[in-house]
């Protein structure tokens, strides 16, 4: 038989288990939707602090001027699994803008020609910084670096420092145009994050992107052409640089050499905000989504409530240490 202090001990056992099994589930849910409910989190607040925030025609706006960040956040979230880093996006976006805004004149070309040559120069530039990166075996830091420097050179000596405007209305319609009332912007948003998830999600392509990620060793010895990936993989963020370049020049109507700037870092924060983690081999296109909307929900939110631009810089900043410290945590568990 039982002893009394056996049976009074095993109530306690079955809380300790339950509650232990609770927290895990909690855990969980949180560590695999956790992003997803600080936004909502974040729109339910903003909607009670103040009244122009949820209504239709903002929450439109705030999507639509997410899209050119998010666009570009999508290919940085490829380059960070890898373990890399992509600092030319901003100075990469003023170049494609000014290159593709003087082939944009009325009468002078079709749309096709401004477009490709944008999107051309965007894919070389990421050409360039993967080749850099994995045959030169220069750190993406200092290769994305150099980028950045020359490519903002490149687009103040093309335009000779001055915008370019009087562009197209065909052009201006990528940028400003709707299609049964949804903004271009945003549909090309939807879009691109459907095809950069299904290629990180349901292919060889985003499989070998985790494993360098991972381990770039064990994925040279399981086979992996890592150099010829990572020179993709810089090329694929250099195009999504490009379809975002090209979408502003045509929102601003002009291509201007300034433009873009800490776009490189706005498209980071949104990556590592949603989830992809800086030590590499974690992240996902939605959770960049949502990170980049995070961002434009609290930029909005701040704007509508008066809140100083210096403030909102403070927060930006602080969020992104507390996600690094977050995913550093998560990692020291693991």
């Amino acid at each position: 038989m039982e002893s009394q202090e056996t049976i009074a001990k095993k109530p306690t056992i079955l809380s300790d288990r339950y509650q232990t099994g609770w927290k895990e589930k909690v855990s969980e849910i949180f560590s695999r939707y956790g992003i997803f409910i600080i936004f909502l989190g974040m729109v339910t607040l903003m909607s009670f602090l103040t009244p122009y925030f949820f209504n239709v025609l903002n929450l439109i706006n705030v999507v639509r001027q997410v899209s050119f960040i998010g666009i570009v956040a999508m290919g940085v979230t490829f380059v960070i699994i890898t373990k890399g880093i992509d600092l030319s996006s901003g100075s990469v976006i003023a170049l494609i803008s000014v290159v593709a805004a003087d082939f944009a004149h009325p009468g002078e070309h079709s749309l096709f020609v401004p477009l490709a040559i944008g999107v051309g120069v965007g894919a070389l530039t990421g050409l360039i910084n993967g080749t850099i990166t994995a045959k030169g075996m220069i750190p993406p830091f200092i290769a994305t670096l150099g980028m950045m420097t020359a490519a903002r050179g490149l687009a103040l000596l093309y335009s000779d420092g001055r915008p370019i405007g009087n562009l197209s209305d065909s052009f201006l319609f990528i940028g400003a145009g709707e299609i049964l009332g949804i903004p271009f912007p945003i549909i090309v948003f939807l879009v691109v994050g459907i095809i950069s998830h299904l290629l990180l999600s349901n292919t060889k392509f985003g499989k070998y992107t985790y494993a360098i990620g991972g381990n770039e060793q064990a994925a040279r010895i399981c086979g992996i052409n890592v150099d010829r990936h990572l020179i993709l993989v810089y090329t694929y963020a250099g195009l999504l640089t490009a379809i975002a370049g090209l979408m502003l020049t045509a929102r601003i109507s002009v291509g201007q050499p300034s433009m873009g700037v800490m776009y490189e870092l706005d498209a980071i924060a949104a990556a590592v905000i949603g989830g992809t983690s800086l030590t590499g081999g974690i992240g996902t296109i939605p959770g960049t989504m949502i990170g980049a909307l995070i961002i434009g929900v609290l930029n909005n939110g701040l704007d509508l409530l008066n809140v100083s631009s210096y403030w909102q810089q403070i927060l930006k900043g602080a969020i992104i240490v507390t996600a690094v410290l977050i995913d550093s945590r998560k990692n020291k568990k693991s």
